[in-house]
């Protein structure tokens, strides 16, 4: 992953937004730097009691004609349409690897857009995704159609979709004292930690930084059962962190840093329990449903499947034309989706590993977000920035819902129950978290149709 200075905390993105015309809110502009961290000291939910609800969208007012982020089109020099085709002919992808993209384009599937699978239900800008590192976008994580976890700044949030009500869960602008002491743990005290990435699962939020951090935390818990630096070395980044169960149901975290290694830690204990070397910075990993394969995403165009106890290579996936940085695995076990930097997705049948099963084309940016729904209906993929595509894997991924949007995109979850689709967007003045629910045609739902 590229390596690059950020002691600032700026929020790097992926591409360059340059709109003039947005009335004095710099709408499109650089984000702005961190504030200090002294500023994040006190409680947040003062400032959710003194934030104007205005600012907010329902589905009601988007059906009346309100933008869903709230942007004021009929105040500006251009309508939206307008606006967002100047926007595909400008923005400029980020790769590692230069290189023609047309002869993969001709291999894409054909997809039927125009599907509505989940509806619009409400946007708050009450909490407001941010952005560490421009490649990494899994910051955040939905445990219900309730509740969500987001970065903000120097503070993990929680939001509840429910009372419309956010609290903070885990600031990291302050110093951070493990609390679980035993001989041989390697834990130690941290501070001013900038979060890269995050996991919430099973009750345990676990979040990775950008100096090589790994913070381990309960929900029903107030403090840090674990924290640690897992590496001196100087691009040292905790790219991707992950919570799953090993095939005798023991509860795993994992972490994968740009020094080209990942680290097992027993989910009980912290303990740690086994480091695999790669060949490259590893930017990614998931793990199958049954605990075995590990899928291996980094600083190269081949993607690695290896097993998951042992961290041995059993199989290569060729194809991609740049680096990765995101992957996800369909709940049956047997499709993995891989997402590069090459704009495409790639499915793999891991029973045939030859070629892949299908590709998968975004709009205009690198694919850096996958989620399946939990009973393997929808794939969503999020680009960098305005593009998430939602598939019907039913259809073999033919029919797609796209949603279009305007800023960088922090994260994206789908509930456990697949009922709701959260959406985090990163901005100065439209940041906010956008949720949409399942489209059910037997039921009404608030959302707009």
């Amino acid at each position: 992953m590229e390596h690059f200075q950020n002691d600032d905390l700026e929020y790097v993105v992926d591409d360059y937004y340059y709109v003039n015309d947005f009335e004095h809110d710099d709408r499109f502009a650089e984000p702005e730097l961190q504030r200090d961290a002294a500023e994040f000291d006190s409680d947040f939910e003062d400032d959710f009691e003194s934030s104007k609800p205005k600012t907010d969208t329902s589905a009601v007012e988007a059906r009346n004609g309100k933008d869903m982020q709230g942007i004021p089109w009929e105040r500006l020099n251009f309508t939206r349409d307008k606006y967002r085709e100047t926007r595909l002919r400008q923005y400029k992808n980020y790769q590692n690897l230069a290189g023609s993209r047309e002869e993969i384009e001709k291999e894409c599937l054909q997809v039927e857009k125009g599907k509505a699978f989940y509806d619009f239900r409400f946007n708050t800008r009450l909490v407001k995704s941010t952005i560490v590192h421009f490649q990494l976008r899994n910051l955040l994580w939905a445990t219900s159609k309730h509740d969500v976890y987001l970065m903000q700044n120097y503070s993990v949030m929680h939001w509840s979709s429910m009372l419309h009500k956010g609290k903070e869960v885990l600031n990291v602008a302050k110093p951070i004292i493990p609390c679980l002491k035993r001989p041989g743990l390697l834990s130690q005290q941290l501070s001013r930690v900038q979060i890269s990435t995050m996991a919430v699962k099973e009750n345990l939020l676990v979040a990775g930084g950008f100096q090589g951090e790994l913070i381990c935390k309960y929900l029903n818990q107030t403090v840090v059962a674990f924290c640690t630096k897992l590496t001196p070395d100087d691009n040292a980044i905790t790219n991707a962190v992950d919570v799953y169960c090993s095939p005798s149901g023991a509860k795993r975290v994992m972490a994968a840093n740009n020094d080209a290694q990942i680290r097992i830690f027993d989910a009980e204990t912290f303990a740690s329990l086994n480091r695999f070397s790669f060949n490259w910075s590893v930017n990614n990993t998931s793990v199958s449903p049954d605990g075995k394969l590990l899928a291996v995403l980094g600083d190269s165009v081949e993607c690695l499947l290896s097993d998951a106890q042992s961290g041995k290579v059993i199989g290569s996936l060729k194809g991609h034309l740049d680096y990765s940085f995101a992957s996800a695995w369909h709940p049956d076990g047997h499709i993995l989706a891989t997402g590069n930097q090459d704009t495409t997705c790639r499915l793999w049948d891991i029973r045939n590993l030859s070629k892949s099963l299908a590709i998968l084309k975004g709009r205009m940016g690198a694919i850096r977000a996958l989620k399946f729904t939990s009973d393997g209906r929808f794939l969503a993929m999020s680009e960098p920035a305005d593009f998430i595509h939602v598939f019907d894997t039913e259809s073999g991924y033919v029919n797609c819902q796209e949603i279009d949007l305007f800023g960088e995109i922090a994260g994206i979850s789908f509930s456990p129950d697949t009922e709701s689709l959260f959406v985090g967007v990163a901005d100065r003045t439209y940041g906010s978290l956008l949720e949409f629910n399942r489209r059910r045609y037997n039921q009404y739902v608030d959302s707009i149709m």
